[in-house]
This record gives C-alpha cells, structure tokens and sequence, in this order.
C-alpha cells in the first residue's frame, strides 16, 4: 500500500454545533492518494483533519471510486474520480486565499450535529457566498478518528518528530564543525594581515615625510617665480593705461569739431522745414476742394448704378420664375420614371424572395412533423427498454432461488439480449436521421437569410439612386450660377460711359421674342438655350472677335446641352433642354458654390447623364474657382468629387 501526499496546509474554518455560536478553528487538512495493488489494483482517497494545538482533534474521511460514484450522483458533481482531487484542492486554495477578508467569497465550514465537536460525526462544506444566498459546492461527511486511529497518528507524528530531530542534530553537528574550521582558518588570516598593516603603516610614515619635504621646496620656487611675474605685469598695465589716455584726448578733440559741423547743419534743416510747412498747407486747402467734386460725381455714379440694378433685377425674376418652373418639371418626370423602375424592380425581388419563403416554411413544417414522428418512437422504444430491463432484473432473483431451471433461463436471457441489442441499433438510426434533419433545417436558415441579404442590398441600392439624384441636381444649380456669374461680371466690368448703350442692347425691350413653332403644331416657347444664345449676339457683334467671358459661357453652356441631350434625343426632346437649361435660376441668390463643395470625396457616386470627364474639359476651366481646377493629378476624377450630394 503506497501512499501519496498531494496537499497539507493549515486552512482557517469556520465550526458550527447545535445552538452554539460560530467560532474560528485554525485546522491542518491532509490529502493523500493511496494505491492498493492487491488483490485489485485500486486508488482511494483519503481526507484527514487535524489541529496542531489539539493533538486528539482527528476526522478521517476514505473516499474510493465506488463512494466517489454515489457522492456525484447525490451532490450533482460534474467531475470524475481522477480530477476530483485536483478540483478539491483548487476550492481548498480559494479559501485560503479569501481567509483573510472581512466578507470572503469562499468559506470552509465544519458543521456538527452536536454542541461541541465531541467524536462525533463532522461534515465539511465549502461554501461561496453571494447577495442572494450562501452555495454549497462540496460536502464531505468525516468520522472521528477511533482510539486505534488517534494513538497511530500520534505514533507518526512522533516518529516524524524524531526524525526531524536526528535530522536537525547531524545538521548542528556539521555545522559546528565547519564554524570551528572557519574561525581557525580567519584567526590565522588574521594574524598575517595584521603584520602586513605594520608594515604598511612604517612605509606609508617614511614615505609622507619624503613628500612633505618636496612640496616645501617646490612651493618655495614657485612663490619667488609669482613675485617676478606680478612686478612684469604692472610695468605692462602702466605702459598700456599711458596710451589710452592719449587715444581718448585725440577722440574728445575730433568730437568737438563734427559736434560744431552738425549744429550749422541743423539751423539749415529748420528752415527748410518752415518752407514745406507752409506749402503744405497750400495744398490741402486745394485737397479738400477737390475731395468735395470727387464726392457729388461719386453720388451721380451710384444714384445711375440703383437705377440700372433695379431695372436688371426686374429683368432676371421674371425669366428665373420662368427657368425655374421649367426645369422643375423636367426633373421631376424624370425622377417619377426612375422611381418606377426601381419600384417594379423591387417588386419582382420581393414576390420571389417571399415565393422562396413560403416554400421554406412548408419544408420546415413537414421536417418538423417528422421530428415529432421520431420522438415519439424514441419514447415507445425507451419504454420498452424499461420494461426489458425489468425482466432482466426478475429473472436475475429467479436465478438466485431456481438453480435447477438455470438452462432455460439461460435461453431466455440470451434472446432478451439480442432484441435489446435490435432496439439499441434501431435507436443509434433514429438519432443519425435526427442529425440529418438538423442540418437540413441550418442549411435551409442559411438561405434565408442570404436572401433577406439580398432584399437589403436592393434597399441600398434604392437609396443610391435616390443620392445620384441630388447630385445631379447640385450639378445642374451650380452651373446655373456660374453662368450667372459671369453675366453679371460681364455687366459689372463695361465702363461708365458705354453703360447706357449696354443695357439697352441688354434691356427686356429691344430682346428678340422667343419664338414658336406654329407651322409643326407646337404652342410651347423655345428652349432657354435658344434665347440665351440670341441673348448674346448683340454683345458678340459689338465686341468684335475678340473672346468675352460670356461667349465662352454661351458655348460652354451648348456643348453641355449637348452632351446631357444624348442619351434621351428621342423620347425626351421636350423636357431635357429644359433641364439642361438653367442659366439665369437662382441669380439673386449668392453667387458661387461654397469652398467645401469643390473638396474631393473618396466615397462619391459618378454623375448619372454627365460624363466622367466632363470637368476637365477644356470648356470648364476658366469658369471653375481655384481650388476646383482640375490638376493633372485628378485628371480622371469623376465630376460628384467636386459636388457632394
């Protein structure tokens, strides 16, 4: 029989009796493995609880595999035999560790049936408390150990003790010896270094007089040498202070002479500038003369600018109102026909998608009907089961009393045994067709949900259409006001004097009527476009062939017409000119797009109608501020970079 320690400390416990207070009990806990090789190799484990201030204080617990089997079952453990030690010891540690706490989480408590722990009968709980309730994870029932037990632990402890004596004797002996070894050794090392240090201290003496001699005479020499040197030095400071003397007179006479140079020159310079005072009062006199003439013609000018910008503004609302209507009308047809699309589109992936739904709840319904088939097979089968292993359990007591009909039994037995074993392979089917069902039923949740990723994809792709709307139309209103810009700046920069002749050439007056198509059958005006180009005619025609910014905007203005009027030439002939067009929209608003428009964004959505290089055609250019030039590093950028929707 052998016997292994595997845990012996001291744990802090808390004793509880019959109608006794608690108290605290410092107790040592003992875990030992003990192997037994005959006539069955066995593992047993063996508790022991001891008190080193109590030497009769002894609780004994043996625990083999076939109590450690009856003890899960009634304490619900999770553990088996071989790691129940381990895990034992784990809680005896956490213990220990929270021992020392006002509230500790986990706490060993020995309860006894008794008042006082009088060899009786001692269970030990490990206990974790919580707010809500004290849990008891482990508890272990321990008998008092009998006078036989006590009087054989007591002869161990006192063949440990006299063991450990022996021990620490020999241990005594050689250690003397090795001191007296040690202080023989040192007393004799002592008596040579003390001679040494005679030796020293006589050399070190004949050696600090040798050097005290030397340094005297040295500082003798040296003083003698300070002397010549200090007499050298003032003879020098006499000779150089001499010299200085004479530089400073020399210095103090040139002085005098440009001091006397500079006071003529300064009677000269007053004179002067009596003379100039006395013109510049001249002058502001006729300053302030000229300044009042400056202010009436400056009056004039702006009263002549209110007039012209009230009659300019007149001018550009009643056309705005008109641009405006227009090209709202065009927008929102085109938005009411892209909307349709996308709505008949998400319809037919919304009636297919709930077309797959319903036959994935008819297959789950029918695999659920078959799960309940199967389990109520497994509860007829486990039921027979039962009644099988009842009969087993009659005929094992009919054994016991009926030796003489012991062959027929057999018999009986033996076919009991293979219809068990018929059954058991029935149930191992029925449990993989289970597991096969199961799959089934993820495969078929998987599908669901990768259309329902499908449906929100199409939702996405909803909202994405919706984005490119607004940017098409962010586009179109900043081009509206660029293009008004450069009208005005073209308004503005005409001189005084050719303003009158400007803006009746520009007035609503002389502008030529837009006109009609009466022989096809059309009643509707003509596209702004139209008029926006005969606009500029006159302008044209008295500037000559020289390039005036509105020119370039009218061309630039047609070739994006163009442009936007290719993809829908025939169905929407009516309607994209409109839309194209919206060169005087929103003039008396601020002119200009703000800097945070024209900044770069990764995530935008290219322009629906306008091509990718749109803004980097040459036609752009002048009229794009600074920062939305295009470089030829974002040469191939799309046009939403610059206009965020």
């Amino acid at each position: 029989m052998a016997a292994e320690r595997i845990f012996d400390r001291a744990v802090s416990v808390r004793v509880r009796g019959c109608g006794c207070e608690e108290r605290r009990l410092n107790v040592r806990v003992n875990i030992e493995l003990l192997s037994i090789s005959n006539p069955v190799h066995k593992k047993d484990l063996a508790v022991r609880l001891t008190d080193d201030t109590d030497p009769f204080f002894l609780y004994n617990l043996v625990i083999s595999e076939e109590d450690f089997q009856s003890l899960k079952s009634q304490q619900g453990l999770l553990v088996d035999f071989s790691a129940f030690p381990q895990k034992f010891i784990d809680l005896l540690q956490q213990c220990i560790q929270e021992q020392n706490k006002d509230i500790p989480r986990f706490l060993l408590q020995l309860v006894s049936s008794a008042p006082a722990l009088d060899h009786t009968p001692v269970s030990l709980n490990v206990v974790e408390t919580n707010p809500f309730k004290h849990l008891t994870h482990l508890s272990l029932k321990f008998l008092p150990g009998t006078d036989a037990e006590i009087k054989k632990f007591l002869a161990n402890c006192l063949k440990c003790l006299k063991e450990d004596k022996m021990m620490l004797e020999e241990k005594l002996k050689r250690t003397e010896e090795d001191l007296t070894r040690q202080l023989s050794y040192t007393q004799q090392s002592l008596s040579e270094k003390s001679r040494e240090l005679d030796k020293l201290k006589n050399e070190w003496t004949s050696y600090t007089t040798a050097l005290s001699n030397k340094h005297s005479q040295e500082l003798t020499s040296e003083k003698e040498r300070a002397l010549q040197a200090q007499t050298q030095y003032q003879q020098q400071h006499e000779q150089q202070k001499k010299e200085l003397e004479n530089l400073h007179q020399k210095s103090i006479q040139q002085l005098q002479n440009r001091l006397s140079e500079l006071e003529v020159i300064n009677k000269d310079l007053t004179e002067r500038r009596y003379k100039g005072d006395s013109t510049v009062r001249e002058l502001k006199a006729k300053l302030s003369g000229l300044e009042d003439e400056c202010q009436r013609a400056k009056q004039e000018v702006l009263s002549l600018r209110r007039e012209n910008t009230t009659l300019d503004a007149e001018c550009h609302e009643k056309e705005k109102l008109i641009n405006q209507l227009q090209t709202r009308v065009a927008v929102l047809e085109q938005e009411i026909k892209d909307k349709d699309q996308l709505v008949t589109r998400t319809k037919e992936v919304l009636d297919a998608t709930q077309e797959q739904k319903v036959i994935l709840e008819d297959s789950t319904e029918e695999k659920q009907r078959h799960i309940e088939k199967l389990e109520t097979t497994i509860k007829s089968l486990s039921a027979e089961l039962l009644k099988a292993n009842e009969i087993i359990k009659k005929l094992q007591g009919d054994l016991k009393t009926l030796m003489s009909k012991l062959k027929l039994k057999n018999t009986v037995t033996i076919q009991q045994e293979k219809l068990l074993a018929e059954k058991e392979e029935k149930l191992q089917k029925e449990q993989r067709e289970l597991q096969e069902m199961g799959q089934s039923l993820r495969m078929k949740e998987q599908e669901v949900c990768k259309l329902q990723e499908q449906l929100e994809n199409t939702i996405q792709k909803l909202e994405e259409s919706k984005q490119l709307l607004k940017t098409n139309e962010n586009v179109i209103t900043w081009l509206n006001r660029q293009l008004s810009e450069v009208q005005m700046a073209k308004k503005l920069d005409s001189p005084a004097s050719a303003h009158a002749g400007g803006r009746a050439a520009v007035s609503p007056l002389s502008m030529p009527d837009r006109p009609s198509f009466h022989s096809s059958g059309l009643s509707h005006p003509i596209s702004p476009l139209y008029a926006f180009q005969n606009f500029l005619e006159p302008i044209h025609s008295k500037n000559g062939n020289s390039q005036c910014p509105v020119s370039k905007a009218g061309n630039f203005f047609v070739q994006l017409n163009s442009q936007l009027l290719k993809p829908t030439r025939c169905s929407d002939a009516h309607t994209v000119p409109a839309a194209g067009h919206a060169a005087n929209k929103e003039n008396g608003d601020q002119l200009g797009l703000e800097s945070k428009y024209f900044k770069k964004k990764d995530d935008s959505i290219p322009l629906r109608g306008l091509s990718q290089n749109t803004l980097n055609s040459e036609y752009l250019r002048p009229y794009l501020p600074a920062k939305a030039q295009p470089s030829p590093k974002t040469a191939g950028t799309p046009a939403s970079a610059y206009f965020p929707g």
